[in-house]
């Protein structure tokens, strides 16, 4: 692996490093996470008028009152059944209201959320909930079959039900929302506690429990909405809309958490539907469109963004990848009152970079570019092969430093030290530059990770699955360019002698064992997996295969 070559202990005083151009602020980043987020919110005064969450299927919104008073009696109410500080709680839903209600209660606790794709299948959801110890399961009654064998092993199943629609043997949602708050411990919350737990594959490998403590969420958030003139101004006008998985750091944390932060009103969707989407950006005149590159293509290709008023938007938020110039200067013409801008950041490190054109006091931004440095925070560039820090217009891989940073990925202290070194610095495996005007260009990763629409595929992961295909041999798994998707995982496959194996069968063997954005696209077969001494496999090769050969 490409990091591990990296020399990464070279001293600090050699750096050139990177910093904001807006000043740093003072962050309270000793507060507990709920005690932060709500800091300009008592449960009376203007937390009964304002509104924090829209439910875009029913209309029924919360206000700032609400959600304190019904999240802290779910934490009473989850504190009663023997969750206690420290412990772990999986959060299994689509995007919702109880999805936020289930964090903040948990948080309250002291104890710790670590969130799941609802739909991952049941292998994928068991190996998460076993390697975070979880206690207990949040999810809705159409999930519940996936979870027979945690259930049976003692894990608490909690659903969001209604009265039609109670499954036995779990605990009912409803009746937790109304325990008596005042049963409510209040639990000694050090900084330094975990807060999140989610789950990424970092720059290689399977996926890791990365350990995000109350200190670094808040720090995270500061960042981004804190102080006179903050790099993301959202405000208590602003009606921001939430279509991105909530499972999802990038929508969790700097989404939700800082519109929570700031009061802003958090519109809430299930899913991504383009028409609907527009719709509900209609009647309720939302002001922010947090976005990933895909979803800016439904857009621009769509002929129906005439029949709506996307007037009301004013931002355009980018995430999860890498969003073209073209695509970015086309999305313009649909949305000619909004700011388009990028962001860029990793479950491990927070936001790393935004675009100073979502500032109070805006910066003109190139297309392309990802912003500058965040606030209270250090990048450097360095060489791949020596790991010396480069100047700017020199592209190397981008490691960054502060206090966002994730505490390491949890019972794996060797991946921690491979991927934060003794200097403080995560290494991020991306690849960019930082130029004239301090803006910031990914070209390129280091790390292995397919991208499909944002979603983050593990090679490691599908390559493990296959090899325990009895008449598989070896495998690799690597990335195939996709229009739509930005990238799709592809596999080489060396079959065992007279095995007579079909891309079929491949294809069944994985699929039904993982998400489907997780799923083999195509199955190329081989005589040899090309491999360094080392027994690295050489995906460069691979790739080359894909682009020069077009097997």
């Amino acid at each position: 692996m490409m990091l591990q070559e990296t020399k990464i202990d070279q001293e600090p005083s050699q750096d050139i490093i990177f910093r904001s151009k807006l000043p740093d602020i003072s962050i309270s980043n000793h507060l507990p996470l709920t005690d932060y987020i709500f800091q300009k919110f008592s449960i009376d005064g203007d937390s009964t008028t304002t509104t924090c969450l829209i439910d875009s299927a029913t209309g029924r919104a919360l206000t700032y009152a609400d959600v304190q008073i019904i999240s802290r009696r779910i934490a009473a109410g989850i504190h009663r059944l023997g969750i206690r500080h420290g412990d772990t709680v999986m959060i299994l839903l689509r995007n919702s209201p109880e999805f936020v209600l289930s964090f903040l209660a948990v948080t309250y606790l002291g104890a710790v959320s670590t969130t799941a794709n609802p739909f991952y299948t049941q292998s994928e959801i068991a190996k998460q909930a076993n390697a975070s110890a979880a206690k207990m399961i949040i999810t809705k009654p159409c999930y519940v079959d996936k979870l027979t064998q945690l259930k049976n092993d003692g894990i608490l199943i909690v659903c969001v039900d209604d009265e039609d629609d109670v499954v036995d043997g779990c605990v009912s949602f409803t009746e937790l929302t109304i325990t008596d708050e005042t049963e409510l411990p209040k639990p000694e919350i050090s900084p330094e506690d975990t807060v999140s737990l989610p789950y990424s594959s970092g720059t290689t490998g399977i996926p890791k429990g990365v350990i995000i403590t109350h200190k670094g969420l808040v720090t995270s958030i500061a960042q981004k909405v804190d102080g006179e003139n903050p790099n993301l101004h959202f405000t208590g006008d602003d009606v921001i809309l939430c279509f991105l998985p909530m499972f999802h750091t990038y929508t969790l944390h700097s989404l939700i958490l800082s519109a929570m932060r700031t009061g802003a009103a958090l519109l809430i969707m299930p899913r991504f539907d383009l028409n609907l989407v527009m719709e509900m950006i209609q009647r309720y005149k939302v002001t922010v469109v947090p976005v990933a590159p895909p979803v800016v293509l439904a857009f621009v290709k769509s002929p129906e963004t005439e029949r709506y008023d996307l007037s009301s938007v004013r931002m355009m938020m980018s995430g999860a990848a890498t969003l073209k110039k073209e695509l970015e200067d086309a999305v313009c013409l649909k949305f000619p009152n909004a700011i388009i801008g990028q962001c860029y950041g990793m479950t491990e490190a927070g936001t790393v970079t935004k675009s100073l054109a979502f500032a109070k006091k805006p910066f003109k931004t190139k297309p392309g570019a990802c912003g500058t440095v965040i606030r209270n925070a250090e990048m450097k560039v360095i060489d791949t092969i020596t790991g010396i820090s480069l100047p700017r217009n020199k592209s190397g891989e981008i490691c960054i430093r502060g206090d966002q940073l994730m505490k390491g990925y949890l019972n794996d202290p060797e991946a921690t030290a491979r991927t934060i070194d003794k200097d403080g610095w995560l290494h991020t495996g991306d690849i960019g530059f930082v130029d004239d005007d301090d803006e910031i260009f990914i070209v390129d990763r280091l790390k292995e990770l397919i991208k499909f629409k944002g979603y983050q595929v593990a090679p490691a992961e599908l390559e493990a699955l296959l090899i325990s295909h009895p008449s598989i041999e070896d495998a690799a798994v690597v990335a195939m360019k996709d229009e739509v998707a930005g990238e799709v995982p592809v596999a080489f496959v060396v079959r065992l002698e007279e095995s007579q194996l079909t891309e079929d069968d491949v294809k069944s063997y994985v699929n039904k064992e993982v998400v489907h954005y997780k799923r083999i696209k195509m199955v190329f077969f081989i005589e040899a997996i090309p491999k360094a001494p080392s027994g690295k496999i050489l995906r460069k090769d691979l790739r080359a295969k894909l682009e020069t050969e077009n097997p």
